[in-house]
C-alpha cells in the first residue's frame, strides 16, 4: 500500500505538468492569435480534451481559452488603430476608390468568410 504522502506528491507533480501545458497553450494563443485557432486545436496540441482544457484554463487564468484569444485579438486591433498603422495600410490599398468601395475592400475578413470566398474562387 502506498504512503499517503506519495499520493500527494504524485498529484502535485501532475498539477505542475498540467500548468506547464496550460502555459504552453496560453503562449501559443499569444503567438498565433491572428491565425484561425479554436479550442479543439489548442486541446489537441496540449494532449487534452477540449472540455478539460477549458475547465483547467479557466481555473488557472480566470477565463476560457476562447475569451483569452478574443481578448488578445481585440488588444492587437486596438493597438493597430491607436498607432494608425492599419489606417495607413488601408488608405494605400483604397487610394483612388470612392469611400464606400474602399471601406468594403479594406474591412477585416472573418475566417469563415475567407473560406467561403476561397471555395467560390476555386
Amino acid at each position: 500500500m502506498c504512503h499517503p504522502a506519495w499520493g500527494q506528491a504524485l498529484a502535485a507533480a501532475q498539477r505542475l505538468r498540467d500548468l506547464a501545458r496550460l502555459r504552453r497553450v496560453r503562449d501559443r494563443i499569444d503567438r498565433e492569435y491572428a491565425q484561425p485557432l479554436d479550442v479543439e486545436a489548442l486541446a489537441r496540441g496540449a494532449e487534452m480534451s477540449a472540455e478539460h482544457l477549458s475547465r483547467q484554463f479557466r481555473l488557472a487564468y480566470g477565463q476560457s481559452p476562447h475569451v483569452y484569444l478574443m481578448t488578445r485579438r481585440v488588444e492587437r486591433a486596438t493597438a493597430l488603430l491607436r498607432s494608425g498603422a492599419y489606417r495607413r495600410r488601408a488608405t494605400g490599398a483604397a487610394a483612388g476608390m470612392p469611400p464606400c468601395v474602399g471601406r468594403r475592400v479594406t474591412r477585416p475578413v472573418r475566417n469563415q468568410e475567407a473560406l467561403v470566398t476561397e471555395l467560390h474562387l476555386a
